[in-house]
């Protein structure tokens, strides 16, 4: 053995910016008391659809390009079945996050993929009100993007809350200013949230009249996104490892 020859270069890996943006998110709800829950990525059409207010012949069914396996059987398309699973299964009060992959039959490009992973929020007790809501939220995006980061919630639609929400931050590019990333608005949309539909309820079984909750969905890789200035989301699954050599 050559012991003047030089030696084999180690080379650290590192997380994946979705890994690391995933694992900071759940740290962030975990530590005001919600807990986590994991459900199928293969599904049935009721827990996927029709639980969360969404029936056959529903318009927004076709917000959601879906992959079906069979007549009743997909790929569900968000996060939210689980939330049905698990209040199946326990009575309130209940505060989970739920994270996951999800599918959906869209064509590939900068800004979107064929799947991707999401996190939703579900809080249901005794009174919970939108307040408690946006207070967990503003909460979420000061612990992500910086204390100085601002909020606002616009009105929105979705069959399985109501009232229903979409949340903003202030550009975390310009500050606020308006630059092309945030197409000059000065706001970026990160979000969806609203209280939970009482039809939502009556598919698990739970006093309507007794309790209330809300529930929010999140995409990881737009977070990834935002937090680490990406502009193309197919660069997160190109494997590509001078990519991947800047999140050390």
């Amino acid at each position: 053995m050559d012991y003047t020859l030089p030696g084999e270069t180690q080379r650290l890996g590192s997380r994946h910016p979705i890994s690391k943006t995933l694992q900071e998110i759940k740290d962030t709800f975990t530590s005001v008391g919600f807990h986590i829950a994991y459900g199928p990525e293969i599904d049935s059409d009721f827990y996927n659809f029709e639980a969360l207010n969404i029936p056959k012949h529903h318009p927004a069914r076709d917000m959601q390009d879906t992959f079906y396996i069979t007549d009743t059987v997909l790929l569900r398309t968000h996060t939210s079945d689980t939330q049905i699973h698990f209040m199946e299964n326990h009575d309130p009060p209940v505060r989970i996050i739920v994270p996951g992959r999800v599918y959906r039959n869209e064509d590939i490009s900068v800004r979107s993929y064929c799947l991707f992973h999401q996190i939703e929020g579900l809080y249901i007790d005794r009174k919970v009100t939108f307040s408690d809501l946006k207070g967990t939220l503003d909460h979420f995006a000061r612990e992500l993007f910086g204390k100085n980061v601002k909020t606002r919630f616009r009105p929105s639609y979705f069959p399985f809350t109501e009232p229903s929400a979409e949340m903003d931050v202030s550009c975390i590019f310009c500050k606020g200013k308006g630059c092309s990333i945030c197409k000059h608005a000065g706001w970026l949309e990160i979000l969806g949230c609203g209280m939970v539909d009482p039809e939502v309820f009556k598919a698990v079984k739970y006093d309507v009249k007794k309790w209330t909750g809300y529930a929010f969905g999140l995409g990881i890789e737009r977070m990834a996104m935002l937090k680490y200035g990406v502009q193309d989301i197919r660069l997160f699954y190109s494997g590509d490892i001078r990519f991947l050599r800047q999140f050390k």
